[in-house]
């Protein structure tokens, strides 16, 4: 399979991987956990900085037209939700993750993928991935106190917003980036084994 028809297939397979995320979830009062970032920083290690992204775009942009992928529904008026900030950060994070892994390439035959993988050390696959954690926690963090004390009417400090949108959800995402790392590697090593 050409390089370029393998990054399109695989990028509509991890915008589907982001839809199902959105599925499982766990509510919460404010932001629900859910298996999206999961699925956003695996986009980032496994499509590159463009591709990881575009599937990402293409994930807000299927919600924001009116159907229901996001973790509590569609439409375009779900720019008015408190969480949508952390949709925001989404193609960021891929983006981020992808480049640090990839740097500039594009479309990347599924070797040369396996090949910057096995290459990457384990801290630089984590600051990658912690990068990309920022990258979705800051927008989602920033939208969350904004809209929800303009547009939802909540009435809370930033240091609320600080709590509830990001600080209780840092172990739990630790523990999806170390699962990364595992994941990556099993994967490399699949793959030396095949070869």
């Amino acid at each position: 399979m050409k390089a370029k028809n393998f990054a399109i297939s695989l990028t509509a397979l991890f915008t589907a991987l982001t839809v199902l995320g959105a599925f499982i979830r766990i509510p919460l009062p404010l932001v629900p956990i859910t298996l999206q970032t999961l699925m956003v920083w695996l986009a980032g290690y496994f499509l590159g900085y463009f591709y990881g992204a575009v599937s990402q775009v293409l994930y807000l942009a299927i919600g924001l037209i009116g159907f229901p992928v996001f973790a509590q529904g569609g439409g375009p008026a779900y720019v008015l939700q408190p969480t949508f900030g952390y949709l925001l950060g989404f193609p960021l994070s891929a983006a981020i993750i992808g480049w640090m892994m990839h740097g500039a390439k594009r479309e990347m035959p599924l070797s040369e993928i396996i090949a910057d993988l096995r290459a990457a050390g384990s801290a630089r696959i984590l600051v990658a991935g912690g990068l990309g954690m920022i990258a979705v926690f800051l927008p989602g963090v920033l939208y969350l106190y904004f809209a929800g004390n303009h547009f939802a009417g909540l009435q809370f400090s930033f240091q609320k917003a600080l709590w509830t949108g990001m600080l209780v959800f840092l172990p739990g995402d630790l523990l999806k980036l170390f699962a990364i790392l595992a994941l990556i590697r099993m994967v490399t090593r699949r793959f030396d084994g095949a070869a």
